[in-house]
C-alpha cells in the first residue's frame, strides 16, 4: 500500500491522557487506541496539537511514539508529530528519535518567529533533506501566527520530494483551489478542519486529520468515506449532525472540549497540562445536551 493510500480517509489527532499529577495515563491510552481501531478509523496521529504536543518534551514524545506503536501492533498506519520553530532542533529530533513502525511525520509550520515565505520554504526544504520518513506539512495560521501561502506550499511540494502532503487548516478556499490546481501529481491535500472536511473532499482533498473522531470515530469516518466515494447526498445529513458538536470542541479550548466528550463516554479523564484546563460546568452541560441529541 502506498503512503498516499495509507493517509486517505480519517486520521485522528489523538488526545494524550494524563493523570492528576500530569503523568501519562497509559491504561487509558491503550483503551482509547483499541476503541479508535475497533471503530474503523484509517490512521492515528500521535503528539499533534490535540495531543498537547506543546507541553511535551522530546523525551516524552518518544515515550508516546513507542507506546502507541507497541499498542497498535501494526493494525493501522501511524504518523508522528514532530515540529517546532527551531529548524535545527527539528532536524536533530529527526536524527535522534526511533520511529520504526511509523509511516509519516506531521510537522507544523514554525510558530512565534513569524518568518516570511522564504523562511518557511527554507525551513521545510531543510527538514525535507533530513527526513527519515515522508512528511505532511501542517499549515495552521490560527496557532502559528503566519500562513504558508498557496504559492509557497506548491513550491515546497515541487521541490521537496519527501513532503507528500499538506494538512491545511487555513480555512481559505482560495488557498485550497490554488494548491489543487498547481500541485504536483501525488501531493495530497488533507483537511485540518473537521467542519469543512466535506467541501474540501469535494474539491479533491483525500481526507481529514480529525479532532471530533476522537469521540465519534465510527460515525465521522463513515461520513468521510461517503464523501470520498462521491456520495455527498448521503454524507451531508451526517455532516450537519456534527456541526454543533465540532463547534463545542473549541469554545473553551482544545483538547479540553474533546476530553469532556470522552469523559462523558467513560473513556478518559479531564486531566490536561497547563495552560489547558477543563471546560466550565456550563459548557460541560451544553456538551451533555449535544450528546443526548446526537
Amino acid at each position: 500500500m502506498s503512503i498516499q493510500e495509507k493517509l486517505t480517509g480519517t486520521g485522528i489527532a489523538i488526545v494524550t491522557p494524563f493523570t492528576a499529577s500530569g503523568d501519562f495515563d497509559w491504561p487509558t491510552l491503550e483503551n482509547l487506541i483499541n476503541f479508535w481501531i475497533t471503530n474503523k478509523i484509517e490512521y492515528l496521529v500521535v503528539a499533534g496539537t490535540t495531543g498537547e504536543s506543546a507541553t511535551l518534551t522530546r523525551e516524552e514524545e518518544q515515550e508516546l511514539f513507542t507506546f502507541v506503536k507497541n499498542c497498535t501492533a501494526g493494525r493501522v498506519p501511524l504518523v508522528a508529530g514532530i515540529g517546532g520553530n527551531d529548524t535545527r532542533e527539528v532536524v536533530d529530533a529527526f536524527k535522534s528519535m526511533q520511529l520504526d513502525g511509523y509511516d509519516a511525520i506531521l510537522s507544523v509550520a514554525p510558530y512565534y518567529n513569524k518568518p516570511g515565505q522564504e523562511g518557511l520554504y527554507q525551513h521545510y526544504r531543510t527538514i525535507n533533506d533530513a527526513a527519515p520518513l515522508p512528511i505532511i506539512m501542517y499549515n495552521v495560521p490560527g496557532r502559528t501566527g503566519q500562513s504558508v501561502s498557496a504559492e509557497t506550499t506548491v513550491r515546497i511540494a515541487k521541490d521537496c520530494k519527501n513532503i507528500i502532503a499538506t494538512k491545511e487548516a487555513s480555512g481559505s478556499f482560495e488557498q485550497f483551489n490554488y494548491i489543487m490546481k498547481h500541485k504536483p501529481e501525488g501531493f495530497m491535500l488533507i483537511s485540518g478542519d473537521d467542519p469543512i472536511a466535506l467541501p474540501m473532499i469535494a474539491l479533491g482533498a483525500k481526507g481529514v486529520i480529525s479532532v471530533v473522531a476522537n469521540a465519534y470515530p465510527q460515525a465521522f469516518s463513515d461520513m468521510i468515506r461517503l464523501c470520498l466515494a462521491g456520495k455527498f447526498d448521503e454524507a451531508l445529513p451526517q455532516h450537519l449532525k456534527f456541526t454543533d458538536i465540532i463547534a463545542s470542541l473549541f469554545t473553551e479550548g482544545s483538547p479540553a472540549g474533546v476530553k469532556q466528550y470522552l469523559k462523558e463516554m467513560g473513556l478518559c479523564t479531564l486531566h490536561a497540562r497547563l495552560p489547558v484546563v477543563p471546560v466550565s460546568e456550563k459548557h460541560a452541560q451544553h456538551i451533555k445536551t449535544l450528546m443526548a441529541d446526537m
